[in-house]
């Protein structure tokens, strides 16, 4: 490892900036963390003034490049340093495969062996920013207790710097990269070394961590074409147009990343095979270049080549395509390309529009805290004369550098965003047709090059995609909630003597609609039940389809108006049971479900109760015990057309409270569902004196609040009153 003072001599001396006494404090911090652990490479991000982005500050032992997707970083960002922060504690990654599961959208820009942690800079009351560093592939699996400690003090030490930097109104800033020797303009080191080398056959270059070249010997550059002079000082792919290939620089990333040798072979126009091998340090790389044989390609006779974009264009466009993969519904759309897509471009606005109707519809939008200045886009015509309709019709991207440029085009200016004074204007074009624009604003005059450009439009594409699939996701969504929400009871009846509530909770996998379903009845018909004649004025029902789908959905639909009507010719709850088994058995719908039905006697105050195989009820009674209800029953619905569902006559004093759930409440990952159900039970006998709508969402609980849940969720509540 090259020794602190001697990787900041040979850098670039930092801008002045308002750190504390001056000194680039981010860029000594980190490259003596790096020291004390022994990384090859890191970064320190900064939190931004509205907390909401983490910002890189300095980078050290990699071209930032390598990171340019990740430059500012959303605190809602699933990636290391965001998660950090959010956690406040180190992150670790071992390794290729442990990267691939846990940062998937890392692993697919930078697939790579290198190992990674991230920790947060913060003291006990304020987040300051995070820090990563990265080690060879090589690293043991496990981070040890030395490093981890390590890690955490220097964090801590940065931490109390810039803490005392704010105290004193001169806040640490941003500072320039320590990556490695700066490129010389002749041969270096001992003559006798120099003149060894340049006896070789063998062409030999040494590049530094930014892939400039540092020294190269007389047969390198023979062989490459090219004088001496001609590569002091430049990257190989910017001085050999040849050699401008993602495919190439791939190579030279990865030796730098995994500190391991990589190799290639590319064709030196017209014909000549080049074997390049490349042999890494924490401070550079050495190349070897010798002759290779194989099958000659033919290229162009003036040996210009196709130059493909630049690979951290590429790692852009990979980045935001694993972000906009995770996409769902079109909100989710909109917060990807806030939270992922505006950092990465460096833009300061956000506006999607989508034909509809014939007009361009605001889809959402981000940075605009006027809502006027967002209306401006709503309702347009696709003729106006605006930047915005015409990226939609022609499907060709607009930029705008400056507002000078944009009025000299658009004289209206009638859909330019106030406090933005650079636009790119996207067409989002999914299957050939035009299905949106994309606004960028940028709060100052900005130059787009030509492969900013070309990620910009990529970028397009990619939104476009993602929205078309969302727009879709939406439709069917809509479909399915609306076929959902028709089936289930929109009210339940109000019953003197008894007081109900329900709930309904969709499982948030797949459509977020299921076959759980729930009813109460109004009824005034008489049954011989268990010998005897009762009268009740109501009736309950839950129970819980087999899927999440359409076909659960619908096939609840047709049990719960089976059951009324069953209910309605008076049968007791043990032929209703087997009513609706049958008639389920007859519908060959290949799917099964659970049920627990009941009577109301409100009079003598008992319940009637018959059960397939569903969870069993709980009841907490006027004292405060609560009670598992050992009912009885028979098989799940829609198995055998001969099963009897035995009743069961429970008491429902004045008081009492009966609950009625779906497996949804109580199975949970990791859970057991005794454990579970215990508390329930537990927060039953707590509650219960509670409104009963009040008690209801108290007995959902955290299930309520989950964005992860496996099961749709029913529960109806019933409380006798005197």
């Amino acid at each position: 490892m090259v020794p602190v003072s001697d990787r900041l001599a040979s850098g670039t001396a930092p801008p002045e900036q308002g750190g504390e006494d001056a000194h680039p404090v981010l860029s000594l911090a980190l490259a003596s963390m790096m020291d004390d652990v022994r990384a090859h490479s890191g970064a320190v991000y900064l939190l931004s003034e509205d907390e909401q982005m983490l910002e890189m500050a300095v980078m050290a032992g990699l071209p930032r490049t390598f990171a340019a997707p990740w430059e500012r970083v959303s605190l809602t960002s699933p990636l290391p340093v965001a998660d950090a922060v959010r956690e406040r504690r180190l992150i670790w990654i071992s390794g290729e495969e442990d990267m691939a599961s846990r940062y998937p959208r890392i692993a697919v820009v930078l697939p790579y062996p290198f190992a990674l942690a991230a920790v947060p800079v913060a003291t006990p009351d304020t987040v300051y920013g995070a820090v990563f560093v990265t080690w060879p592939g090589s690293h043991s699996p496990d981070i040890s207790a030395a490093e981890r400690a390590r890690l955490k003090a220097a964090c801590d030490r940065l931490a109390l710097r810039l803490e005392r930097a704010a105290e004193k109104g001169r806040p640490v800033l941003p500072e320039v990269d320590f990556v490695g020797a700066a490129p010389v303009t002749g041969t270096s080191g001992a003559a006798e070394a120099v003149q060894m080398v340049a006896r070789l056959p063998d062409g030999m270059c040494a590049l530094d961590v930014n892939g400039r070249v540092t020294f190269a010997n007389t047969a390198a550059a023979g062989l490459l074409g090219v004088s001496v002079a001609d590569l002091l000082g430049a990257q190989l792919w910017n001085s050999l147009p040849w050699l401008n290939d993602p495919v190439y620089e791939d190579r030279y990333r990865a030796a730098l990343l995994s500190q391991e040798a990589t190799s290639f072979v590319a064709v030196r126009p017209p014909q000549e095979w080049l074997m390049f091998r490349f042999h890494p340090s924490r401070s550079g790389i050495s190349v070897q270049i010798t002759p290779a044989s194989g099958t000659i390609q033919e290229v162009p006779a003036d040996g210009a080549m196709n130059r493909p974009t630049r690979l951290v264009a590429i790692s852009h466009l990979l980045n935001l395509a694993s972000a906009l993969t995770e996409a769902v519904g079109v909100s989710d759309v909109i917060e990807h390309v806030a939270d992922e897509i505006m950092p990465a471009v460096g833009s300061q606005a956000l506006v999607l529009l989508a034909p509809d109707g014939g007009r361009l519809r605001v889809l959402g939008h981000r940075g605009y805290d006027d809502p006027a200045i967002v209306n401006r886009f709503d309702g347009m015509s696709p003729d106006a004369p605006t930047p915005g309709a015409r990226t939609l019709v022609t499907g060709v991207p607009s930029f705008f550098e400056s507002r000078e440029q944009l009025e000299r085009l658009f004289p209206t200016r009638s859909e330019t965003p106030d406090g933005m004074a650079a636009w790119a204007y996207l067409p989002l074009i999914a299957s050939g047709r035009p299905v949106g624009t994309c606004v960028l604003g940028y709060a100052r005059p900005h130059p787009f090059a030509p492969d900013e450009r070309a990620v910009l439009t990529g970028v397009g594409g990619l939104i476009a995609q993602a929205l078309e699939r969302a727009r879709l996701y939406d439709a069917k969504y809509k479909l399915a909630h609306g076929l959902q929400s028709a089936l289930l009871p929109h009210s339940l009846p109000r019953l003197s003597g008894l007081e109900v509530a329900a709930r309904y909770l969709p499982g948030t996998q797949g459509m977020d609609i299921g076959g759980d379903f729930y009813d109460v009845i109004r009824t005034t018909a008489n049954g011989d039940v268990l010998g005897e004649v009762v009268h009740t004025d109501a009736a309950a029902v839950i129970g819980d389809v087999q899927g999440h789908n359409v076909a659960a959905a619908g096939l609840m639909g047709q049990v719960r108006t089976a059951v009324r009507a069953y209910t309605a010719v008076g049968q007791p709850p043990g032929k209703v049971m087997s009513s609706t088994n049958r008639l389920l058995i007859d519908l060959d719908a290949d799917l099964l479900a659970s049920c627990v039905y009941l009577h109301l006697d409100l009079e003598d105050h008992r319940v009637l109760l018959a059960r397939a195989g569903h969870p069993q009820p709980l009841l907490r009674d006027p004292g405060g015990g609560v009670h598992i209800l050992d009912l009885a029953g028979g098989p799940l619905l829609g198995i055998d057309p001969s099963a009897v569902y035995p009743t069961t006559a429970v008491p429902l004093s004045p008081g009492s409270v009966l609950v009625l759930y779906t497996d949804g409440l109580i199975e949970r990952p990791g859970i057991d569902i005794e454990d579970a159900l215990a508390e329930l039970a537990g927060r039953l006998a707590l509650e219960a004196d509670r409104p009963i709508e009040d008690l209801a969402d108290r007995l959902l609980g955290d299930s309520a609040r989950s964005s992860d849940r496996g099961d749709d969720t029913a529960l109806l509540l019933l409380r006798a009153r005197h």
